[in-house]
């Protein structure tokens, strides 16, 4: 299967979902510049989530990627949750708030919810993308009827098989380098951290499915080295984190170009998830803090407290500023400008 010729796309070049950062003039402008745009839904909610879509295809007839979080539902502990949130309450006081005085699971899987998946088979935005895990085969089944084609995550053989066991159109290859959260279907087993092009190759070794390489990709050359190594496409989030169109705030755009945060790690503080981020303050104080971190995605809603708490005492240093390891190659200027970029040094490197 010839990815970029089935999505019409000028350069086999996918922009990360990234929910919280991409918007529908950012997905809408990497699909009209020949690329596939791409939505990050999994903490949008239904209405939410189709109003997106809807933005988005006002602005393009091409198609775009929506992407949905399929972790499995919070396992919840009231202790745990308490000695969280006791842990996090002297930095609260530092802000004159107080945290909740309890936590919610503010995001719903997509695996238990069949609303989602009947608005996404509704509104067929051309491509359904999958974070976490995978839902039943049967739902995949109904999204490919409607013209969708699936792809979804894995960060290593055994996920990549369960994702081609599942019935998905291609497999996201995402390495260690990758920012935001890591794809691992189950938090509890141990991560194999693999680099992306590693992990490219074993995927490429393995499957059937198209592998597509996401993890620390800047530019055309970084591009061409994975397809180089079997690659069919290559997915980039941070090139596109301080685009014109982004959602980023001014602070965390900041963050992305001081060179004095360092390079960016990974955190489960924040969310409850392993998730790369830039060394803001929320970073250095999960690293001080010894109580165990509640399921995902309870921990966020306590992160989200402080961060609002924070912000509201002028402290811009608590969000959830997830990065890739290329972030010291960020570029400005607008989603258009950026992919094309990228695929004019793609070709270069390929001539």
């Amino acid at each position: 299967m010839d990815l970029a010729a089935g999505l019409r796309l000028k350069w086999p070049l996918l922009q990360a979902p990234m929910a919280g950062v991409s918007t529908p003039e950012m997905a809408a402008a990497v699909s009209n510049a020949g690329g596939l745009g791409a939505l990050g839904l999994g903490a949008a909610g239904v209405d939410g989530a189709r109003e997106m879509l809807r933005a988005t295809r006002a602005l393009t007839v091409r198609p775009f990627n929506a992407n949905v979080f399929c972790h499995a539902p919070a396992l919840r502990d009231a202790d745990v949750e308490a000695d969280w949130l006791a842990a996090l309450a002297p930095t609260f006081a530092r802000f004159d708030a107080k945290p909740p005085e309890a936590l919610h699971e503010i995001y719903r899987s997509f695996v238990v919810d069949r609303a989602m998946c009947d608005m996404l088979i509704e509104e067929a935005p051309g491509v359904v993308s999958l974070h976490f895990g995978v839902p039943e085969k049967a739902w995949i089944a109904e999204l490919q009827a409607a013209g969708n084609l699936v792809f979804a995550s894995a960060t290593n053989v055994n996920e990549a098989r369960a994702c081609e066991a599942a019935g998905v159109d291609a497999i996201v290859a995402q390495g260690i380098e990758a920012g935001g959260h890591r794809g691992a279907f189950d938090p509890d087993v141990e991560d194999e951290a693999l680099p992306t092009l590693a992990l490219v190759e074993r995927l490429v070794a393995v499957c059937e499915r198209p592998v597509i390489a996401a993890g620390g990709l800047m530019d055309g050359t970084d591009v061409a080295r994975a397809l180089g190594r079997g690659a069919a496409a290559a997915q980039l989030g941070t090139a596109f984190l301080d685009c014109t169109e982004t959602a980023a705030d001014a602070a965390y755009r900041a963050a992305l170009r001081d060179p004095e945060q360092g390079p960016p790690v990974l955190t489960t503080s924040i969310s409850g998830r392993a998730a790369r981020c830039m060394r803001n303050d929320f970073v250095k104080l999960g690293q001080g803090l010894h109580a165990k971190v509640p399921d995902y995605p309870v921990t966020y809603d306590a992160g989200k407290a402080l961060n609002a708490a924070a912000k509201a005492a002028g402290e811009n240093g608590f969000g959830a500023q997830w990065a890739g390891t290329g972030v010291a190659r960020v570029r400005s200027g607008g989603a258009a400008e950026i992919l094309e970029a990228i695929g004019a040094g793609l070709d270069a490197a390929q001539a």
